[in-house]
């Protein structure tokens, strides 16, 4: 079988083999085509292996121990520290913080900063767009404060409306929570533009960069973002370890969020004193191997290149765009692929967005159904549910070509179930005959 050229610079075949998953067979004999990657990344063995090594040769607990052991895995878990800082060009590692996720990063923020810092007539302003993850704990922080929250409204073809920026801001905001890219739309928002704006007006941005940070390159300094969540496993690590930056300044002003071991430098019977960063925000043993898994994820990630993952992707999404468009009845959420990063959410007209996931599921190819933990984004465009197909480096031409035709099948395949219902029900002249009898 020949394989499809896949550009002049980048060849996912090339990667393939080190993800054992990909290689995977279902429902008999059918190859998995895993486009579900903005819900979770799968791991090439060298993540796997550098997590099974720090449990079998290096493991025990961080920080405290002066044993051998200990003293390893706090070097390892130090160091994924490190790469995580310069992944992101943080100018300093004290403001890395381990979380459990990009939604426990956020959650962070919203109780020591927010308690902090938001008080009563205070506005905080998001965007239409967010996941639940950046939206909740600012409802939350909202209903313990008095504050109000107040949203920049989106486009049809799902681009922010920029233009009601400058009037949304005031000197009542606080906080602007934006997404970098939309989980559901693949929108990619212009952050300069509007991280400059909210500071002009005095207020803080969190950025939400759980979308982003794994498929291109980011720069914090750069970016002047003063906080920046993302989780390890949409980015190759594993579950349960997220990241939280901050400026040193931010963070340094922010009172410690969980209380326990680790995040305190003296404890006295009635009061305490909070370590120094980045630990007084990690109370308790952190996520120690996952970590170290990220650490490693990271090196791969370095290896492949942000930018080839960056310039492939785009050729996955202007492919499926191609392809789903051609298919009539399929109606396309968001921007056009050159606004937009490795993310289709599609509808098919008279079929459930979880019937096509399933009917998609039985030809091979993985996609998640649902709202996304985007509600208030589904209602806005008049949906209940959506069918989403996300890339990563690995996917390739040949299997969107694959998305392509089973989302035709599936039209047909259900098109076909209608037909066959409406020849199976009763004629109104039947109906009417067996009531007289």
């Amino acid at each position: 079988m020949t394989l499809p050229v896949e550009s002049r610079d980048f060849d996912p075949h090339t990667y393939r083999p080190d993800f054992p998953i990909l290689s995977k067979l279902i429902h008999g004999d059918i190859p998995l085509a895993y486009l579900d990657n903005a819900a979770s990344t799968q791991r090439p063995r060298r993540v796997i292996q550098a997590m099974v090594e720090a449990y079998e040769e290096h493991y025990a607990n961080v920080h405290r121990g002066i044993h051998m052991l200990a003293e390893e895995s706090t070097a390892l878990f130090e160091l994924a520290r490190e790469k995580v800082r310069a992944l992101i060009n943080a100018p300093t590692v004290e403001q890395v913080i381990f979380t459990q996720g990009a939604t426990a990063a956020i959650n962070l923020v919203a109780r020591s900063w927010g308690d902090a810092h938001v008080r009563e007539g205070d506005e905080i302003l998001v965007t239409e767009m967010e996941h639940h993850a950046n939206l909740v704990p600012w409802h939350q922080l909202a209903d313990r404060t008095g504050a109000t929250i107040r949203f920049i409204p989106l486009t049809d073809d799902g681009l922010l409306r920029l233009e009601t920026l400058a009037t949304l801001l005031s000197q009542r905001t606080r906080l602007v929570a934006v997404t970098a890219i939309s989980n559901v739309l693949g929108t990619v928002n212009p952050l300069e533009e509007i991280i400059s704006l909210a500071h002009a007006a005095g207020a803080v941005v969190l950025v939400d960069g759980a979308q982003s940070v794994p498929h291109q390159p980011t720069d914090v300094a750069a970016l002047d973002a003063d906080f920046l969540v993302f989780s390890g496993h949409k980015m190759m690590g594993p579950s349960g370890v997220g990241v939280l930056y901050g400026k040193q300044d931010l963070l340094e002003s922010m009172p410690p969020f969980l209380g326990g071991g680790s995040m305190i430098r003296r404890v006295w019977i009635d009061s305490f004193t909070p370590a120094n960063l980045p630990y007084k925000f990690e109370a308790g043993t952190p996520p120690i191997v996952p970590a170290i898994g990220l650490g490693a994820a990271i090196d791969y990630l370095n290896e492949v290149g942000f930018e080839s993952i960056h310039r492939h992707e785009r050729r996955l999404t202007e492919r499926a765009h191609a392809k789903l468009e051609a298919i009539d009845g399929v109606r396309i959420l968001g921007p056009r692929p050159d606004q937009k990063a490795g993310i289709i959410s599609f509808s098919m007209k008279r079929i459930h967005a979880h019937d096509v996931a399933q009917r998609l599921d039985r030809l091979g190819i993985a996609v998640r159904p649902g709202h996304h933990c985007a509600m208030p984004l589904h209602k806005r465009f008049d949906l209940a549910a959506t069918a989403r197909a996300s890339f990563y480096f690995y996917n390739t031409l040949d299997e969107v070509d694959r998305l392509g035709d089973a989302v035709a099948e599936c039209k047909q395949f259900f098109a076909g179930r209608r037909r066959t219902r409406a020849e199976q029900a009763p004629s109104a002249e039947s109906v009417k005959s067996e009531s007289a009898s």
